[in-house]
């Protein structure tokens, strides 16, 4: 159901009914790469379960993440306003389904409509301040404060506490050695805020976890409530509504 993603959610129902014959349900996989930066997005996409990376690539050929998206927005938004070229790689992080939407039926109800455009870019200024927040956290916190900060934000785009995920790709997305990751992860889990066993990881105490964390995943989370009680302002929420919410947005 589109309700399952919540920039969807927000849009009226007038505009929901000219997108809804155009999005087609899709599973995502884990590892899939959706576009890379330079390409024609020819596609954005709206999650409903999973979680999506974008990420920079170096020459090198190692990644970074830059921002992660989840049920909790829209990737690739930006080819809904204009014909650029992607500005980043999108990676499937953890496999998921969604919906894929063609970029013409993305413009025409952007030019149409101003609610989905103002919707659209709004989305695209939180990816943006998760950009700046992770360059800023990258060059100034600790791999410790760093992966607790990323840990509790890949809980947040899924709105859940068990996720798969490996070291591995943990150590990519944070720029570092897959022992430092190692080293930093078994202390958490000593400290009995998460359990990890062969790639599958639990937040056991998610309030504690936020203790070890830097104060950028604070930073974001209070931009992305911010952004989403502006966005219902006008409309009441129900207890479904709430539970929906991912948990940066929850009280």
């Amino acid at each position: 159901m589109p309700d399952q993603n919540l920039l969807l959610r927000e849009l009226s129902p007038l505009v929901l009914e000219k997108l809804r014959p155009r999005l087609r349900i899709q599973n995502f996989a884990a590892g899939q790469v959706l576009f890379s930066a330079g390409d024609k997005t020819s596609n954005i996409y709206f999650m409903r379960s999973g979680a999506v990376s974008l990420v920079c690539e170096l020459a090198s050929g190692q990644m970074i993440e830059t921002a992660m998206v989840g049920y909790d927005s829209v990737v690739g938004g930006g080819a809904a306003l204009d014909d650029r070229d992607a500005m980043y790689k999108a990676i499937v992080q953890i496999g998921g389904t969604g919906f894929a939407l063609d970029v013409d039926t993305a413009r025409h109800v952007a030019r149409d409509h101003e609610e989905f455009r103002k919707a659209i870019i709004r989305h695209e200024q939180l990816i943006l301040a998760q950009a700046q927040q992770s360059a800023a956290c990258n060059a100034g916190h600790t791999l410790n404060e760093r992966l607790a900060r990323w840990l509790l934000h890949t809980r947040d785009v899924l709105g859940a506490d068990n996720f798969m995920l490996t070291q591995e790709f943990m150590a990519e997305m944070l720029g570092v050695r897959r022992t430092s990751v190692s080293i930093v992860a078994h202390t958490l889990q000593e400290a009995g805020l998460i359990s990890y066993r062969r790639g599958h990881i639990k937040i056991e105490k998610p309030e504690q976890l936020q203790h070890a964390a830097c104060e950028c995943y604070a930073t974001i989370r209070m931009r992305y409530e911010k952004a989403l009680k502006s966005s219902a302002s006008s409309t009441t929420v129900t207890e479904r509504d709430e539970a929906a919410r991912p948990m940066y947005a929850r009280e």
